[in-house]
C-alpha cells in the first residue's frame, strides 16, 4: 500500500521532469523472482526503473541515503523508506555477501530484484566490467536476469548535484537470461560468464562504450589524477 502510494504521490513530478518512455516492458514476468540488472549512471535509475514497471521492485541503497540531510535528500530519504529499499551497510568485509544473501532471500519470495552488476555508478558514462556477484546471484536462485539499459538518466541528475533537471529518461528491457548451461563449470568461471554475459546484454540495449575494467577501480585513478 505504501509502496502504490508514494508512486501515485511522486509519479506525476517524475513523469513531468523525464517524461519517461519504456521499451520491452513484456520481458518483465507477471509473477515469480527475477533479477532486473541494469546499467548504473544516476541515483534516479532506482527511482524511474520502478516507476516504469507494475510490479514493486526492490533495490539495494547505501545506507547513508536513509539518513542524508537537506530538503532533497530528505525526499529521497522518505521514498526509498516508502518503496521498501533494502539499506546496505558498505562497511565491513562481509558488507557484500550479506547484501547478496539478503537479495536471495528476496528472490526465493518471489520478487523482483534490481541490481546495478558494476557495482557503483559510472564515473563516465561509460559502461564497465561486471562484479561477478551478479553471477552468483544468479546461479544461486536460478530465476531469470532481465537486462536493462537506463537512458538519459545522467542528465537528469549527474553524479555530484542534488537538484534535478528537465530531461528525456527512456528504460530499454531485454530479453531474459538463463544459465542452466553453466550448472557443470566451476563456481567461480561460471559467476565470471554470468556477469559477462549480463554486460554483453546491457551494452546491446544501451549503446553505452564498454571498458574492460571496474568502474570504482576507474574512480580511483580519477581520484588520484
Amino acid at each position: 500500500m505504501q509502496y502504490q502510494l508514494s508512486r501515485a504521490i511522486a509519479g506525476p513530478f517524475l513523469h513531468v521532469l523525464a517524461r519517461p518512455k519504456i521499451t520491452g516492458k513484456e520481458h518483465v514476468p507477471a509473477s515469480g523472482g527475477a533479477i532486473l540488472a541494469s546499467n548504473h549512471l544516476s541515483v534516479v535509475d532506482s527511482i524511474y526503473l520502478p516507476l516504469m514497471l507494475d510490479r514493486p521492485v526492490t533495490f539495494p541503497a547505501k545506507a547513508e541515503y536513509f539518513s542524508a540531510r537537506g530538503p532533497v535528500a530528505r525526499l529521497w530519504a522518505a521514498y526509498l523508506r516508502a518503496t521498501n529499499q533494502l539499506r546496505i551497510d558498505r562497511d565491513g568485509g562481509r558488507a557484500a555477501q550479506a547484501t547478496l544473501e539478503a537479495a536471495l532471500a528476496l528472490l526465493r519470495d518471489g520478487r523482483l530484484f534490481g541490481f546495478y552488476p558494476e557495482g557503483t555508478r559510472s564515473p563516465d558514462g561509460r559502461l564497465y566490467r561486471g562484479r561477478s556477484g551478479i553471477g552468483w546471484l544468479a546461479l544461486n536462485s536460478g530465476v531469470p536476469v532481465i537486462p536493462v539499459a537506463m537512458i538519459g538518466t545522467r542528465k537528469v541528475l549527474p553524479p555530484g548535484h542534488m537538484v534535478p533537471r528537465p530531461g528525456r529518461i527512456e528504460v530499454r528491457i531485454g530479453k531474459p537470461l538463463t544459465f542452466a548451461d553453466l550448472a557443470g563449470e566451476a563456481p567461480a568461471k561460471a559467476r565470471r560468464a554470468v556477469a559477462d554475459q549480463v554486460m554483453q546484454a546491457i551494452q546491446a540495449l544501451s549503446g553505452q562504450e564498454y571498458v574492460p575494467m571496474y568502474a570504482s577501480d576507474r574512480k580511483a585513478q580519477l581520484a588520484g589524477d
